[in-house]
């Protein structure tokens, strides 16, 4: 069976003096393998993402730090931690490549929120200081919270995961305010928190908030990257098709 090629957006460390990188974590490297994909970086270039799209079967949006809320027209919360401006260019042009030329794409975490944001959507910068709720959203990745969601019936999540209610983890301090235009909510917490979008003309546009990368010995979390790379090789094999 052949492997589709997943690109996934890479991020930007810096350190005064010392030289930067480029890199994605590998519990995202190890669940699309996982899945039956190839999986590849790709770098924080946006001048080339509309070039480099081309060659991919699937596209992962990953977690990350905060958008720049100047993108969606806000002024900037005290306690909002920007991405590299690199990263940022190149995610939101993937984003909306992704989108406009039917290329399959997962938004995990802040790129569920980037997917969001390209379709004129809108973010909570802080849900600690906007909602009153017991859930605790923004936990550490060495000690992830958890907590229910419940998904839509009738959306692309629902038919991937079954049940309308799964458990998952929890490391982010801001969320989905608006759905963009076009996008379906799929997901919700208990407090009412916005836990996944999707494109239901596109032939796989999810997003999802919470981490299934990090969830590898759950079925659930298996299960959307597996319905992921099968959206990525059924595109590989229409473009093959011509």
């Amino acid at each position: 069976m052949t492997k589709p090629i997943i690109g996934i957006g890479s991020d930007v460390h810096a350190d005064p003096g010392k030289r930067e990188r480029a890199f994605a974590y590998t519990t995202y490297i190890e669940a699309l393998r996982r899945a039956g994909a190839m999986p590849v970086l790709i770098p924080p270039q946006p001048e080339n993402a509309a070039d480099l799209a081309e060659t991919l079967d699937g596209i992962v949006l990953a977690g990350g730090d905060d958008c720049d809320p100047a993108v969606y027209g806000e002024e900037r919360h005290p306690t909002v931690e920007p991405m590299d401006p690199r990263r940022q260019a190149n995610d939101l042009s993937l984003a909306r490549i992704a989108r406009d030329r039917g290329i399959p794409t997962l938004g995990i975490c802040l790129g569920v929120q980037m997917m969001n944001i390209v379709a004129g959507g809108k973010v909570i910068q802080d849900i600690d200081s906007e909602i009153d709720t017991g859930i605790r959203h923004a936990s550490v990745p060495e000690n992830r919270g958890r907590h229910d969601v419940t998904i839509e019936e009738g959306t692309r999540l629902a038919s991937i995961l079954g049940a309308r209610t799964h458990n998952v983890n929890s490391s982010h301090h801001q969320a989905i305010r608006t759905a963009g235009e076009g996008l379906r909510v799929t997901a919700h917490a208990p407090d009412g928190i916005i836990e996944g979008v999707e494109d239901p003309r596109h032939p796989f546009y999810v997003g999802v908030q919470w981490h299934p990368e990090d969830m590898p010995g759950e079925e659930s979390a298996s299960t959307i990257f597996r319905a992921f790379v099968d959206a990525a090789r059924e595109y590989a094999q229409r473009k093959r098709k011509g």
